[in-house]
């Protein structure tokens, strides 16, 4: 995982910017969003823009030597306390799920510096349930988004 460098959204070019608004576009990673529309270059690119003064919110595009493997992002930060967690594959490779995961885990418990991570997901998406609760995340609510179940779920350091 030492090889796999995080680049802050804010620090993205354009191309860069590009090739996530693809992913993010992707029908097999929107499915997966709470916003499942077409997401225009133009509101993207502002979203990224407004992050440079955002004081609870951090995206990362992660590359592993020369791929692109995923974007991972953390919200509703609150200092030493919890954050929400985000996180998409390139749709193009396969595999990186556990790795992605791992990363935002360390980062949030070893730089953030909180105590629990929060995270939400469809009941359907199975294969990220199952890779939340192997790294011993717990169920505690659901709740419905898009007429569709979500499993709301959480990561205390010390659980770990």
């Amino acid at each position: 995982m030492e090889d796999i460098k995080l680049i802050n959204f804010i620090n993205l070019n354009l191309e860069q910017k590009k090739m996530i608004l693809e992913w993010r576009n992707n029908p097999d990673i929107k499915i997966w969003m709470y916003n499942q529309d077409e997401i225009k270059l133009e509101n993207h690119l502002s979203f990224i823009e407004n992050l440079k003064n955002s004081k609870d919110k951090l995206y990362f595009l992660l590359k592993n030597e020369n791929d692109y493997i995923g974007v991972i992002d953390f919200t509703q930060i609150i200092k030493d306390e919890s954050l929400h967690m985000g996180i998409y594959n390139n749709p193009n490779l396969k595999g990186y799920g556990k790795i992605l995961l791992e990363i935002i885990i360390n980062y949030a418990f070893e730089t953030l510096k909180v105590k629990r991570i929060f995270s939400e997901v469809f009941s359907k998406n199975d294969k990220a349930y199952k890779l939340y609760k192997r790294y011993k995340f717990k169920e505690i609510n659901t709740k419905s988004v898009n007429n569709q179940e979500v499993i709301c779920m959480e990561l205390i350091n010390d659980n770990r």
